[in-house]
């Protein structure tokens, strides 16, 4: 694509994507327009790097939609300095986005090789306070309380309390719950004296993350 056309192409994302999704929080939209999405995006899918659409990104994985993005970060409402661990990596989108926001990132993605492609990608763009680690963040034996934001770019199909212990005190936490044909994004908050609070937003589909818990099927 030209440099025009990455441009038109931009603004369309934003203009007729993002914003009539219900995303209208200023610094979210200018994250889009300050990091290249399309800088994340494997040669041969560049075409897309704005379109409605997931983009594969290698070993079966995809990117999550635009919008989908979007209505996180806005949930999120990342303030800089915050503390913030992002499970699910992938390409390393987000990372940078959430890093532009002023968070303190950590990342991890337990596909090695997504995780040194992401690598490769923000340190060519100069992406600065993140730390990306090839594992698994649902189980890695994170400190209670250790961080502000909690972003899980995969579904769950069993929603994990664990992930609750991990939020300092108004820390929250976006993560999609169910599986298909619907599941639900959910802003999960832990207020300055401990309570949980659990807000649903909207309806979505998203790949399960690996290794995510299974819920109990019964069989009678």
């Amino acid at each position: 694509m030209l440099a025009n056309d990455i441009e038109t192409a931009r603004f369309n994302m934003i203009a007729q994507q993002i914003r009539p999704w219900e995303v209208i929080d200023e610094r979210v939209l200018n994250t889009y327009e300050a990091v290249p999405r399309e800088h994340f995006v494997d040669v041969e899918y560049k075409g897309l790097a704005f379109a409605d659409v997931a983009v594969p990104i290698g070993e079966d994985q995809q990117m999550m939609k635009p919008v989908q993005e979007a209505r996180m970060l806005q949930a999120l409402n990342i303030q800089p300095g915050e503390s913030v661990l992002e499970i699910g990596t992938g390409s390393g989108f987000l990372t940078a986005c959430m890093a532009h926001l002023g968070g303190i990132v950590t990342s991890y993605e337990i596909r090695t090789s997504l995780s040194q492609r992401a690598a490769e990608r923000l340190q060519a763009l100069k992406i600065e306070h993140v730390e990306l680690v090839a594992g698994d963040g649902l189980h890695a034996g994170l400190a209670p309380n250790s961080f502000q934001v909690i972003a899980v770019t995969g579904s769950l199909p069993s929603y994990p309390n664990s992930l609750e212990d991990l939020l300092a005190p108004g820390g929250r936490l976006f993560v999609v719950v169910g599986e298909g044909p619907v599941m639900s994004a959910m802003l999960v908050t832990r207020s300055a004296e401990g309570e949980i609070w659990k807000e649903k937003l909207f309806e979505t589909v998203l790949p399960p993350l690996d290794k995510a818990p299974q819920p109990s099927h019964f069989v009678f």
